[in-house]
């Protein structure tokens, strides 16, 4: 696998989902980097995303609040790491905007990876965590399904700008 060589991964401590989908990478860049579009996918469903706040760049904010199906709210604060137009996407809850360390339990560097397929995309997702029991953790949490879920839902919102 490609990633895998590319990025060193550890199948202990990594969690990946890889997919082509049907869809040009600019506009999977454009769901994934403009606000108002991110609160129309990220979250799977019967979740949503009720904020999002952008700074696109490295040491920039990526701020979400999430919204359970009863009404809590669960903002997730992180920070870009690195940013390459309709290409890669790298970013820490480890750190706050600005490389500011965060005060939590359970970090996560996320990376989004576009290539260009045909007329779609291959989409890679990759989620490294410091310990064994923080993949064991996400991955229980529904990694697999959840990040599989807002994908599809992505792709079909990307489809309505295509319309």
């Amino acid at each position: 696998m490609m990633a895998s060589t590319k990025y060193n991964l550890d199948p202990g401590l990594d969690l990946i989902l890889e997919r082509v989908i049907d869809v040009p990478r600019e506009l999977v860049w454009k769901a994934w980097t403009t606000p108002e579009y991110v609160t129309k996918w990220f979250t799977p469903a019967p979740w949503q995303t009720v904020d999002c706040k952008i700074d696109l760049r490295p040491g920039g904010l990526f701020y979400t609040v999430m919204r359970s199906p009863e009404g809590e709210d669960y903002p997730n604060i992180g920070c870009f790491l690195e940013v390459v137009e309709n290409e890669k996407l790298v970013w820490t809850d480890a750190l706050q905007e600005g490389y500011r360390p965060a005060d939590k339990v359970g970090f996560m560097t996320a990376f989004l990876l576009l290539e260009p397929h045909g007329s779609g995309t291959k989409y890679t997702a990759i989620a490294i965590h410091p310990t064994e029991a923080g993949r064991k953790q996400h991955e229980e949490m529904g990694f697999h399904e959840g990040w599989g879920t807002a994908l599809d839902q992505l792709v079909a919102f990307v489809k309505t700008l295509e319309a």
